[in-house]
């Protein structure tokens, strides 16, 4: 695992400037659209997309690079595909005079794509892509556990990723659609019962949802049946 630092790239460190002190300015935020699209695209055609010589596109593509802006190209790799299908968040509470132990343990484990300091009721967060539920157990119950900086922990499973980008920009929030003020939303129409079946049944719990009944209420409800 690769540690990241919260320290300042290197350069002016001002802000929205890059490397060659050019302005971050809409053609670099198009530019970091593009290659967000696909990374791998010809400065040529990057280029002709932003609307920018080639030249231009090679010296601010090198500028960004340089300052920090751009770190790195790499692949993306369907995990699943790969072999990985079981991703799992586990939460880390440290033992605060042990940090230093903590991260070069977690270091030494490639199963950990992914770890970050937190607030909260737990210090860190970490999430690993295993094979199976078996081998998260065991790298919780064996490898995490045994480390001496580790206090407590608690594994939580994903169920689905429904939204992953590789990177969110500024410039993403102007891009939303703007709602019509004057158009008020359609109201919710709930869907039609047939005759005899109870509202408050199964019928009003809406599809892909479930609804819990407390035991006192399951009781209650058993009672009301003998009666």
């Amino acid at each position: 695992m690769t540690e990241m630092s919260s320290s300042s790239p290197s350069g002016t460190g001002v802000p929205g400037r890059i490397g060659i002190g050019l302005q971050m300015d809409a053609i670099h935020m198009k530019m970091l659209e593009i290659l967000r699209e696909n990374a791998r695209i010809s400065v040529a055609a990057l280029a002709e997309r932003v609307g920018i010589s080639r030249a231009s596109a090679y010296t601010r593509l090198d500028a960004l690079r340089a300052d920090g802006v751009i770190k790195r190209f790499t692949a993306e790799v369907d995990h699943v595909r790969a072999g990985l299908g079981i991703t799992a968040l586990l939460f880390v509470t440290v033992r605060q005079q042990m940090w230093k132990q903590f991260r070069a343990q977690l270091a030494q484990m490639p199963e950990v794509e992914y770890c970050a300091i937190t607030t909260g009721q737990h210090d860190a967060m970490i999430q690993v892509r295993m094979p199976d539920v078996a081998a998260v157990h065991t790298l919780v119950t064996e490898r995490l556990a045994n480390i001496p900086a580790v206090k407590a922990t608690e594994t939580v499973f994903i169920l689905d990723e429904v939204l992953r980008r590789p990177y969110v920009l500024p410039s993403d929030r102007r891009q939303q659609p703007r709602q019509n003020p004057r158009k008020a939303p359609a109201p919710e129409q709930s869907p039609r019962r047939p005759s005899g079946i109870d509202p408050e049944g199964p019928s009003t719990i809406p599809l892909g949802k479930m609804r819990f009944v407390g035991a006192a209420e399951g009781r209650a409800d058993m009672h009301k049946d003998d009666d």
